[in-house]
């Protein structure tokens, strides 16, 4: 008699959790089931949903970048499904100054390889934030973390230098630039400081590394997000 009366109520319990956790991420569970019949969801459509809104449309143009893309694809490996996926291969580093376009080359790059039929499981964080996500705390093992962002087929790196720099930034930047150096899976860079500055932001064990796993691309020009719109 309690057994049957205890089932309802643990279903009726996660049930609610469900649906707290659904409206907390802004779905309703009540709305109609997304109609898919159309067809298959692409793996580009599906990258979508952890693309930051303002580079899901981003398009990779410059040479270097579309260069690399098309090197990274070609050197991808047939899955057991048949699928190409990510391989070894070079890495990139973006340099230049606020606002010219780096982040959205790295992600174009990424939705380039994808809608080029390249399977992909990819990571992308910014260095302050990576920081506090390893900083060490209560109930998070952030070695798991750090585990899953130095074996990701491919990562975005962005903005390597801005965040403040101590032994503790150094040497985590160290352990996961070298252990994507030790096995040669592309990373994605991105920095705002001159390249000459960015060997004492990062010390030179990383500095190193990175002069040999990266090909540089330098970009230029004027803010873009201070340009008027039209």
């Amino acid at each position: 008699m309690t057994t049957a009366l205890r089932e309802p109520q643990r279903v009726g319990a996660l049930a609610g959790r469900l649906e707290a956790i659904l409206a907390g991420r802004g779905i309703d569970p009540a709305a109609d089931p997304i109609d898919v019949s159309d067809g298959p969801v692409t793996a580009l459509e599906l990258a979508a949903a952890r693309i930051p809104a303002r580079y899901q449309r981003a398009f990779a143009d410059h040479p270097q970048v579309t260069a690399w893309v098309d090197e990274i694809a070609r050197a991808a490996r047939p899955g057991p499904s048949g699928t190409r996926g990510i391989a070894l291969g070079p890495s990139l580093l973006l340099a230049g100054p606020t606002g010219t376009g780096k982040t959205h080359q790295a992600y174009g790059a990424v939705r380039s390889l994808l809608g080029a039929g390249v399977r992909l499981r990819w990571e992308a964080v910014n260095t302050p934030d990576l920081y506090a996500r390893l900083r060490p705390r209560q109930g998070h093992d952030p070695e798991r973390d750090l585990a899953t962002l130095s074996r990701c087929p491919l990562l975005i790196l962005d903005d390597l230098g801005a965040a403040k720099h101590s032994e503790w930034t150094e040497e985590l930047t160290y352990r996961l630039i070298d252990r994507r150096y030790t096995e040669r899976l592309p990373t994605l860079i991105t920095t705002n400081l001159p390249i000459d500055a960015l060997r004492g932001a990062v010390g030179d064990r990383v500095a190193s590394r990175l002069a040999e796993m990266t090909q540089r691309v330098i970009l230029t020009g004027p803010d873009r997000r201070r340009q008027p719109t039209a």
